[in-house]
Protein backbone atom coordinates (compact mmCIF):
# COMPACT_ATOMS: atom_id res chain seq x y z
CA UNK A 1 0.00 0.00 0.00
CA UNK A 2 1.33 3.65 -1.00
CA UNK A 3 2.09 6.37 1.73
CA UNK A 4 3.11 9.50 0.99
CA UNK A 5 5.31 11.20 3.59
CA UNK A 6 3.27 13.22 5.98
CA UNK A 7 4.11 16.96 6.21
CA UNK A 8 4.24 16.09 10.17
CA UNK A 9 6.93 13.58 9.45
CA UNK A 10 8.36 15.80 6.96
CA UNK A 11 8.92 18.48 9.22
CA UNK A 12 10.51 16.69 11.83
CA UNK A 13 12.92 15.47 9.22
CA UNK A 14 13.76 19.30 8.79
CA UNK A 15 14.22 19.86 12.54
CA UNK A 16 16.79 17.41 12.88
CA UNK A 17 18.35 18.12 9.66
CA UNK A 18 18.59 21.84 11.71
CA UNK A 19 20.11 20.11 14.87
CA UNK A 20 22.46 17.93 12.95
CA UNK A 21 23.79 21.31 11.27
CA UNK A 22 24.06 22.88 14.95
CA UNK A 23 25.98 19.73 16.45
CA UNK A 24 28.64 19.85 13.38
CA UNK A 25 29.41 23.61 13.84
CA UNK A 26 30.45 22.53 17.85
CA UNK A 27 32.26 19.74 16.67
CA UNK A 28 34.22 21.34 13.41
CA UNK A 29 35.55 24.72 13.28
CA UNK A 30 34.96 24.41 9.59
CA UNK A 31 32.33 23.01 6.95
CA UNK A 32 32.49 19.07 7.30
CA UNK A 33 33.04 17.26 4.27
CA UNK A 34 31.04 14.77 2.59
CA UNK A 35 31.65 11.64 -0.15
CA UNK A 36 28.78 10.08 -1.32
CA UNK A 37 28.94 7.18 -3.75
CA UNK A 38 26.26 5.28 -5.88
CA UNK A 39 26.31 2.03 -7.23
CA UNK A 40 24.52 0.64 -10.22
CA UNK A 41 21.54 1.99 -11.91
CA UNK A 42 19.87 5.65 -12.52
CA UNK A 43 17.79 5.13 -9.90
CA UNK A 44 20.27 4.52 -7.14
CA UNK A 45 21.89 7.95 -8.30
CA UNK A 46 19.00 9.62 -7.99
CA UNK A 47 18.54 8.65 -4.57
CA UNK A 48 21.90 9.90 -4.32
CA UNK A 49 21.02 13.06 -5.02
CA UNK A 50 18.31 13.35 -2.37
CA UNK A 51 20.64 11.93 0.15
CA UNK A 52 23.03 14.63 -0.95
CA UNK A 53 20.34 17.21 -0.74
CA UNK A 54 19.36 16.08 2.85
CA UNK A 55 23.37 16.40 3.79
CA UNK A 56 23.98 19.67 2.73
CA UNK A 57 20.64 21.33 4.20
CA UNK A 58 22.43 19.60 7.68
CA UNK A 59 25.47 21.50 7.04
CA UNK A 60 28.23 19.38 4.87
CA UNK A 61 30.05 20.31 2.09
CA UNK A 62 31.09 17.69 -0.36
CA UNK A 63 34.54 15.82 -1.90
CA UNK A 64 35.05 13.59 -4.82
CA UNK A 65 37.70 11.91 -2.44
CA UNK A 66 36.67 9.81 0.73
CA UNK A 67 40.54 10.60 2.14
CA UNK A 68 39.27 13.93 2.23
CA UNK A 69 35.63 13.21 4.03
CA UNK A 70 34.14 13.60 7.53
CA UNK A 71 31.72 11.59 5.80
CA UNK A 72 31.68 8.60 3.49
CA UNK A 73 27.81 7.13 2.56
CA UNK A 74 28.02 4.23 -0.32
CA UNK A 75 24.40 3.67 -1.91
CA UNK A 76 24.28 -0.28 -2.85
CA UNK A 77 23.43 -2.20 -5.65
CA UNK A 78 22.20 -5.75 -5.08
CA UNK A 79 21.77 -6.78 -9.42
CA UNK A 80 24.37 -9.16 -9.60
CA UNK A 81 27.13 -10.71 -7.12
CA UNK A 82 30.31 -8.80 -8.25
CA UNK A 83 28.79 -5.22 -7.34
CA UNK A 84 28.03 -6.84 -3.74
CA UNK A 85 32.05 -7.97 -3.79
CA UNK A 86 32.95 -4.21 -4.62
CA UNK A 87 31.46 -2.95 -2.18
CA UNK A 88 32.58 -5.31 0.90
CA UNK A 89 35.98 -4.52 -0.54
CA UNK A 90 35.63 -0.79 -0.68
CA UNK A 91 34.06 -0.49 2.57
CA UNK A 92 36.24 -2.79 4.11
CA UNK A 93 39.62 -0.67 2.99
CA UNK A 94 37.49 2.37 4.45
CA UNK A 95 38.83 0.88 7.65
CA UNK A 96 42.24 2.69 7.40
CA UNK A 97 40.29 6.06 6.95
CA UNK A 98 38.76 5.59 10.33
CA UNK A 99 41.84 4.93 11.86
CA UNK A 100 43.29 7.85 10.92
CA UNK A 101 40.16 10.25 11.45
CA UNK A 102 38.43 8.16 14.13
CA UNK A 103 35.32 11.15 14.49
CA UNK A 104 34.33 10.31 10.80
CA UNK A 105 31.20 8.59 9.89
CA UNK A 106 31.06 5.57 7.57
CA UNK A 107 27.30 4.68 6.59
CA UNK A 108 25.73 2.24 4.21
CA UNK A 109 22.21 2.07 2.23
CA UNK A 110 20.60 0.81 -0.85
CA UNK A 111 19.60 -1.98 -2.27
CA UNK A 112 22.62 -3.94 -0.68
CA UNK A 113 21.85 -3.40 3.49
CA UNK A 114 18.38 -4.22 2.77
CA UNK A 115 18.81 -8.16 2.60
CA UNK A 116 19.40 -8.85 6.39
CA UNK A 117 22.45 -11.23 6.04
CA UNK A 118 23.75 -8.48 4.57
CA UNK A 119 23.30 -6.09 7.43
CA UNK A 120 24.33 -8.84 9.57
CA UNK A 121 27.78 -9.19 7.87
CA UNK A 122 28.03 -5.41 8.58
CA UNK A 123 27.35 -5.60 11.97
CA UNK A 124 29.46 -8.18 12.71
CA UNK A 125 32.50 -7.91 10.32
CA UNK A 126 32.60 -4.31 10.13
CA UNK A 127 32.75 -2.09 12.91
CA UNK A 128 34.24 0.53 11.63
CA UNK A 129 30.39 1.11 9.98
CA UNK A 130 28.52 3.57 12.02
CA UNK A 131 25.39 3.48 9.86
CA UNK A 132 23.70 1.00 8.07
CA UNK A 133 19.93 1.17 6.19
CA UNK A 134 17.47 -0.11 3.31
CA UNK A 135 15.69 0.96 1.01
CA UNK A 136 12.62 1.69 2.75
CA UNK A 137 14.12 4.11 5.49
CA UNK A 138 15.50 6.96 3.47
CA UNK A 139 13.21 9.57 4.44
CA UNK A 140 14.46 9.20 7.99
CA UNK A 141 18.31 9.59 7.27
CA UNK A 142 18.52 12.78 9.30
CA UNK A 143 17.20 11.34 12.39
CA UNK A 144 19.31 8.51 12.06
CA UNK A 145 22.83 10.87 11.23
CA UNK A 146 21.51 13.27 14.11
CA UNK A 147 21.43 9.43 16.34
CA UNK A 148 25.24 8.43 15.96
CA UNK A 149 26.54 11.75 16.12
CA UNK A 150 24.39 12.47 19.48
CA UNK A 151 24.71 8.95 20.78
CA UNK A 152 28.04 7.88 19.39
CA UNK A 153 26.28 4.53 19.05
CA UNK A 154 26.07 2.43 15.81
CA UNK A 155 22.81 2.67 14.36
CA UNK A 156 21.34 -0.21 11.94
CA UNK A 157 17.62 0.51 10.58
CA UNK A 158 16.72 -2.31 7.37
CA UNK A 159 13.13 -3.20 9.08
CA UNK A 160 10.59 -3.20 5.76
CA UNK A 161 8.27 -0.41 6.26
CA UNK A 162 5.51 0.74 4.90
CA UNK A 163 6.08 1.28 1.15
CA UNK A 164 6.96 5.85 1.63
CA UNK A 165 6.93 7.96 -0.96
CA UNK A 166 8.45 11.26 0.50
CA UNK A 167 8.34 14.71 -1.51
CA UNK A 168 9.87 17.44 -0.48
CA UNK A 169 13.06 16.24 0.50
CA UNK A 170 15.85 18.39 -0.83
CA UNK A 171 18.34 17.62 -3.70
CA UNK A 172 21.29 18.20 -4.44
CA UNK A 173 21.72 17.11 -8.20
CA UNK A 174 24.92 16.29 -9.78
CA UNK A 175 24.65 18.00 -13.11
CA UNK A 176 22.76 21.69 -13.93
CA UNK A 177 21.44 20.50 -17.44
CA UNK A 178 20.03 16.82 -16.59
CA UNK A 179 17.99 15.51 -14.36
CA UNK A 180 16.75 12.10 -13.06
CA UNK A 181 13.18 12.22 -11.84
CA UNK A 182 11.70 9.18 -10.16
CA UNK A 183 8.11 8.40 -11.39
CA UNK A 184 7.55 5.60 -9.18
CA UNK A 185 9.39 3.03 -7.12
CA UNK A 186 9.27 -0.85 -6.65
CA UNK A 187 8.67 -3.79 -8.66
CA UNK A 188 5.39 -5.93 -8.67
CA UNK A 189 7.23 -8.33 -11.34
CA UNK A 190 8.93 -10.95 -9.39
CA UNK A 191 11.25 -11.94 -12.19
CA UNK A 192 13.08 -15.40 -11.20
CA UNK A 193 16.60 -13.54 -11.50
CA UNK A 194 15.52 -10.59 -10.12
CA UNK A 195 16.06 -9.31 -6.05
CA UNK A 196 14.48 -5.68 -6.77
CA UNK A 197 11.02 -6.15 -5.61
CA UNK A 198 12.37 -7.99 -1.80
CA UNK A 199 14.89 -4.79 -1.68
CA UNK A 200 12.42 -2.17 -3.53
CA UNK A 201 9.26 -3.11 -2.26
CA UNK A 202 6.00 -3.08 -4.00
CA UNK A 203 5.32 -0.82 -6.87
CA UNK A 204 4.14 3.00 -5.67
CA UNK A 205 3.85 5.39 -7.99
CA UNK A 206 4.04 9.40 -7.47
CA UNK A 207 0.97 11.96 -7.97
CA UNK A 208 1.00 13.58 -11.65
CA UNK A 209 1.49 17.07 -9.91
CA UNK A 210 4.56 16.85 -8.03
CA UNK A 211 6.29 14.91 -11.36
CA UNK A 212 5.27 18.10 -13.74
CA UNK A 213 6.47 20.67 -10.80
CA UNK A 214 9.93 18.73 -10.58
CA UNK A 215 10.15 19.09 -14.65
CA UNK A 216 8.54 22.30 -14.60
CA UNK A 217 10.93 23.77 -12.45
CA UNK A 218 13.79 22.10 -13.95
CA UNK A 219 12.82 23.42 -17.60
CA UNK A 220 13.02 27.00 -16.50
CA UNK A 221 16.72 26.71 -15.00
CA UNK A 222 17.77 25.29 -18.12
CA UNK A 223 17.58 22.03 -17.86
CA UNK A 224 17.66 20.08 -21.42
CA UNK A 225 17.14 16.39 -21.01
CA UNK A 226 15.08 14.64 -18.28
CA UNK A 227 15.23 10.68 -17.95
CA UNK A 228 12.38 9.23 -15.83
CA UNK A 229 12.64 6.33 -14.04
CA UNK A 230 11.30 3.41 -12.60
CA UNK A 231 11.71 -0.36 -12.34
CA UNK A 232 8.63 -0.49 -14.86
CA UNK A 233 7.84 3.02 -16.01
CA UNK A 234 5.12 1.19 -18.13
CA UNK A 235 2.70 0.06 -15.08
CA UNK A 236 3.00 4.07 -14.20
CA UNK A 237 -0.22 5.20 -12.44
CA UNK A 238 -1.28 2.13 -11.00
CA UNK A 239 -2.39 2.80 -7.28
CA UNK A 240 -3.29 6.32 -7.00
CA UNK A 241 -6.52 7.91 -6.38
CA UNK A 242 -6.86 8.59 -10.07
CA UNK A 243 -5.04 6.26 -11.84
CA UNK A 244 -2.95 8.17 -14.77
CA UNK A 245 -1.57 6.17 -17.55
CA UNK A 246 2.26 6.30 -18.51
CA UNK A 247 1.28 7.58 -22.04
CA UNK A 248 -0.90 10.31 -20.32
CA UNK A 249 1.92 11.69 -18.37
CA UNK A 250 4.27 11.68 -20.74
CA UNK A 251 1.73 13.89 -22.60
CA UNK A 252 1.55 16.23 -20.07
CA UNK A 253 5.02 16.58 -19.33
CA UNK A 254 5.67 17.23 -23.46
CA UNK A 255 3.25 20.18 -23.00
CA UNK A 256 5.67 21.92 -20.40
CA UNK A 257 7.18 24.97 -22.23
CA UNK A 258 11.03 25.08 -22.97
CA UNK A 259 13.39 23.55 -24.92
CA UNK A 260 13.88 19.65 -23.19
CA UNK A 261 13.90 16.19 -24.09
CA UNK A 262 12.70 13.25 -22.37
CA UNK A 263 13.39 9.82 -21.89
CA UNK A 264 12.75 7.02 -19.67
CA UNK A 265 13.39 3.65 -18.51
CA UNK A 266 12.97 0.43 -17.77
CA UNK A 267 10.34 0.12 -19.63
CA UNK A 268 8.75 -3.42 -19.51
CA UNK A 269 7.58 -5.25 -22.45
CA UNK A 270 4.53 -7.34 -20.79
CA UNK A 271 3.25 -3.76 -19.84
CA UNK A 272 4.48 -1.75 -23.09
CA UNK A 273 1.22 -0.54 -25.23
CA UNK A 274 0.36 1.10 -28.37
CA UNK A 275 -1.18 4.22 -26.29
CA UNK A 276 2.55 4.52 -25.50
CA UNK A 277 4.25 4.34 -28.18
CA UNK A 278 1.87 6.53 -30.15
CA UNK A 279 2.14 9.09 -27.55
CA UNK A 280 6.45 9.00 -28.26
CA UNK A 281 5.14 9.36 -32.20
CA UNK A 282 3.09 12.15 -31.38
CA UNK A 283 4.98 13.85 -28.94
CA UNK A 284 7.73 16.09 -30.22
CA UNK A 285 9.75 16.13 -26.72
CA UNK A 286 10.24 12.73 -26.53
CA UNK A 287 13.21 10.94 -28.03
CA UNK A 288 12.42 8.38 -30.79
CA UNK A 289 14.27 5.96 -28.42
CA UNK A 290 12.81 3.12 -26.54
CA UNK A 291 15.20 0.86 -23.94
CA UNK A 292 12.70 -2.38 -24.67
CA UNK A 293 14.60 -5.32 -22.67
CA UNK A 294 13.83 -8.60 -23.73
CA UNK A 295 16.14 -10.85 -21.83
CA UNK A 296 16.14 -13.34 -23.98
CA UNK A 297 15.30 -15.30 -27.47
CA UNK A 298 13.86 -17.79 -26.09
CA UNK A 299 9.93 -18.53 -25.13
CA UNK A 300 10.86 -21.15 -23.07
CA UNK A 301 13.64 -19.34 -20.98
CA UNK A 302 11.27 -16.29 -21.04
CA UNK A 303 8.69 -18.49 -19.07
CA UNK A 304 11.34 -19.83 -16.85
CA UNK A 305 12.27 -16.09 -15.96
CA UNK A 306 8.30 -15.23 -15.20
CA UNK A 307 8.39 -12.22 -17.98
CA UNK A 308 4.76 -13.05 -18.88
CA UNK A 309 5.30 -11.89 -22.34
CA UNK A 310 6.07 -14.20 -25.94
CA UNK A 311 8.57 -13.58 -28.68
CA UNK A 312 5.39 -12.82 -30.76
CA UNK A 313 3.86 -10.30 -28.69
CA UNK A 314 7.17 -8.17 -28.52
CA UNK A 315 7.51 -8.67 -31.66
CA UNK A 316 4.57 -7.30 -32.38
CA UNK A 317 5.49 -4.01 -30.42
CA UNK A 318 8.70 -3.68 -32.43
CA UNK A 319 7.07 -3.68 -35.53
CA UNK A 320 4.22 -1.33 -34.31
CA UNK A 321 6.97 1.30 -33.17
CA UNK A 322 8.31 0.91 -36.41
CA UNK A 323 5.54 1.66 -38.43
CA UNK A 324 4.03 4.64 -36.15
CA UNK A 325 7.95 5.98 -35.48
CA UNK A 326 10.30 6.92 -38.48
CA UNK A 327 13.73 6.49 -37.45
CA UNK A 328 13.07 4.87 -33.97
CA UNK A 329 15.70 3.19 -32.49
CA UNK A 330 15.70 0.22 -29.68
CA UNK A 331 18.36 -1.07 -27.12
CA UNK A 332 18.34 -3.75 -24.88
CA UNK A 333 18.81 -5.95 -21.60
CA UNK A 334 20.26 -9.36 -22.49
CA UNK A 335 21.07 -11.79 -20.67
CA UNK A 336 23.30 -14.80 -20.91
CA UNK A 337 23.36 -18.29 -19.79
CA UNK A 338 20.51 -18.69 -17.58
CA UNK A 339 19.67 -21.69 -15.57
CA UNK A 340 18.62 -24.87 -18.09
CA UNK A 341 19.50 -22.32 -20.92
CA UNK A 342 20.80 -24.64 -23.76
CA UNK A 343 22.66 -23.08 -26.70
CA UNK A 344 19.71 -23.62 -29.20
CA UNK A 345 17.88 -21.14 -26.58
CA UNK A 346 21.07 -18.83 -26.97
CA UNK A 347 20.77 -19.34 -30.90
CA UNK A 348 17.09 -18.25 -30.81
CA UNK A 349 18.58 -14.91 -28.95
CA UNK A 350 21.22 -14.12 -31.52
CA UNK A 351 18.19 -14.42 -34.26
CA UNK A 352 16.34 -12.14 -32.63
CA UNK A 353 19.51 -9.82 -32.45
CA UNK A 354 19.79 -10.12 -35.64
CA UNK A 355 16.06 -9.29 -36.22
CA UNK A 356 15.97 -6.52 -34.90
CA UNK A 357 18.88 -4.82 -35.26
CA UNK A 358 19.34 -3.29 -31.31
CA UNK A 359 21.61 -0.17 -31.67
CA UNK A 360 23.00 -1.64 -28.03
CA UNK A 361 22.69 -4.13 -25.82
CA UNK A 362 23.37 -3.72 -22.02
CA UNK A 363 24.27 -7.74 -21.44
CA UNK A 364 24.98 -9.84 -18.48
CA UNK A 365 26.30 -13.44 -18.25
CA UNK A 366 23.80 -14.51 -15.47
CA UNK A 367 24.69 -13.99 -11.64
CA UNK A 368 22.71 -16.02 -9.06
CA UNK A 369 21.21 -13.86 -6.74
CA UNK A 370 20.52 -15.25 -3.26
CA UNK A 371 16.76 -15.33 -2.22
CA UNK A 372 15.37 -15.61 -6.19
CA UNK A 373 13.64 -18.25 -7.47
CA UNK A 374 16.60 -18.84 -9.90
CA UNK A 375 18.96 -18.91 -7.75
CA UNK A 376 17.36 -22.41 -6.77
CA UNK A 377 17.05 -23.76 -10.42
CA UNK A 378 19.90 -26.29 -11.72
CA UNK A 379 21.92 -25.02 -13.69
CA UNK A 380 24.69 -27.70 -15.32
CA UNK A 381 26.26 -25.75 -18.48
CA UNK A 382 29.48 -24.84 -17.46
CA UNK A 383 30.82 -20.99 -16.93
CA UNK A 384 33.06 -21.55 -19.51
CA UNK A 385 30.53 -22.16 -22.61
CA UNK A 386 28.30 -19.23 -21.05
CA UNK A 387 31.15 -16.83 -21.85
CA UNK A 388 32.10 -18.64 -24.98
CA UNK A 389 28.23 -17.74 -26.30
CA UNK A 390 28.58 -14.10 -24.29
CA UNK A 391 31.34 -13.46 -26.97
CA UNK A 392 29.67 -14.70 -30.14
CA UNK A 393 26.55 -12.12 -28.64
CA UNK A 394 29.13 -9.22 -28.44
CA UNK A 395 30.67 -10.35 -31.69
CA UNK A 396 27.06 -10.07 -33.08
CA UNK A 397 25.71 -6.69 -31.30
CA UNK A 398 29.34 -5.30 -32.47
CA UNK A 399 28.52 -5.72 -36.07
CA UNK A 400 24.93 -4.42 -35.94
CA UNK A 401 26.29 -1.61 -34.29
CA UNK A 402 29.18 -1.10 -36.82
CA UNK A 403 26.40 -0.92 -39.53
CA UNK A 404 23.74 1.29 -38.05
CA UNK A 405 26.85 3.85 -36.90
CA UNK A 406 27.83 3.44 -40.85
CA UNK A 407 24.30 4.56 -42.18
CA UNK A 408 24.29 7.65 -40.00
CA UNK A 409 27.39 8.92 -42.14
CA UNK A 410 25.98 12.59 -44.07
CA UNK A 411 23.43 13.03 -41.92
CA UNK A 412 22.60 16.13 -39.35
CA UNK A 413 21.81 14.72 -35.19
CA UNK A 414 20.76 17.03 -32.86
CA UNK A 415 23.35 16.53 -30.08
CA UNK A 416 22.99 17.41 -26.40
CA UNK A 417 26.80 18.02 -25.47
CA UNK A 418 26.97 16.11 -22.13
CA UNK A 419 31.21 17.14 -21.11
CA UNK A 420 34.47 16.83 -23.16
CA UNK A 421 35.23 14.02 -24.88
CA UNK A 422 38.05 11.38 -23.53
CA UNK A 423 41.53 11.73 -25.31
CA UNK A 424 40.79 14.20 -27.89
CA UNK A 425 41.74 17.74 -26.74
CA UNK A 426 39.25 20.45 -28.35
CA UNK A 427 36.54 17.70 -28.87
CA UNK A 428 33.19 17.25 -26.52
CA UNK A 429 30.55 14.25 -26.68
CA UNK A 430 26.97 13.83 -26.29
CA UNK A 431 23.62 11.87 -27.47
CA UNK A 432 22.20 12.69 -29.94
CA UNK A 433 18.02 11.99 -29.78
CA UNK A 434 18.01 8.36 -30.87
CA UNK A 435 20.80 7.84 -27.74
CA UNK A 436 23.63 7.30 -30.27
CA UNK A 437 27.46 8.56 -28.93
CA UNK A 438 28.33 11.52 -30.89
CA UNK A 439 31.86 13.27 -30.84
CA UNK A 440 32.34 17.11 -32.41
CA UNK A 441 35.08 19.32 -32.49
CA UNK A 442 33.93 22.27 -30.17
CA UNK A 443 34.51 25.05 -27.85
CA UNK A 444 33.45 23.86 -24.33
CA UNK A 445 30.92 26.78 -23.89
CA UNK A 446 28.55 24.45 -25.85
CA UNK A 447 28.57 22.43 -22.73
CA UNK A 448 24.97 21.51 -21.76
CA UNK A 449 23.23 22.82 -25.59
CA UNK A 450 22.02 21.24 -28.15
CA UNK A 451 24.17 21.16 -31.11
CA UNK A 452 23.36 20.15 -34.73
CA UNK A 453 26.12 17.96 -35.87
CA UNK A 454 26.81 16.52 -39.19
CA UNK A 455 28.14 12.81 -38.86
CA UNK A 456 31.46 12.22 -40.96
CA UNK A 457 32.93 9.13 -39.47
CA UNK A 458 31.41 5.89 -38.01
CA UNK A 459 33.54 4.23 -35.02
CA UNK A 460 32.53 0.94 -33.61
CA UNK A 461 30.27 2.35 -30.61
CA UNK A 462 29.93 6.02 -31.98
CA UNK A 463 29.85 8.45 -34.59
CA UNK A 464 32.67 11.47 -35.13
CA UNK A 465 30.98 14.95 -36.65
CA UNK A 466 31.34 18.66 -37.58
CA UNK A 467 29.28 20.79 -36.18
CA UNK A 468 26.26 22.62 -38.09
CA UNK A 469 26.58 26.33 -36.66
Amino acid sequence: MKTELSQAELSLQFEYMKRVRELLAQRYDHPPLAHVHSYGCQANVAEGERIQGMLAQMGYGFTDSPDDADFILYNTCAIRKGAEDRVFGNVGALQHNKRRRPDMIIALCGCMTQQEQVAARMKRSYPHVDLVFGTHAIHRFPQMVHEVLSSQKRVFHIEETENIIAEGLPIRRDGDFKAWIPIMYGCDNFCTYCIVPYVKGRERSRRPGPILNEVRELAAKGYREFTLLGQNVNSYGKGLDEPVSFASLLRKINEIEGDFRVRFMTSHPKDCTHELIDAIAECDKLCKHIHLPVQCGSDRILKQMNRHYTLQQYRELIDYARKKIPGVSFTSDIIVGFPGETYKDFCETLALIREVEYDSLYTFIYSPREGTRAAQMEDPMPGEEKSRWFQELLETQEQIGIRHNEARVGKVLRVLAEGEAKNKSGWLTGHADNSSIVNFPADQDLIGSFVPVRITRALNWAVEGEPVL
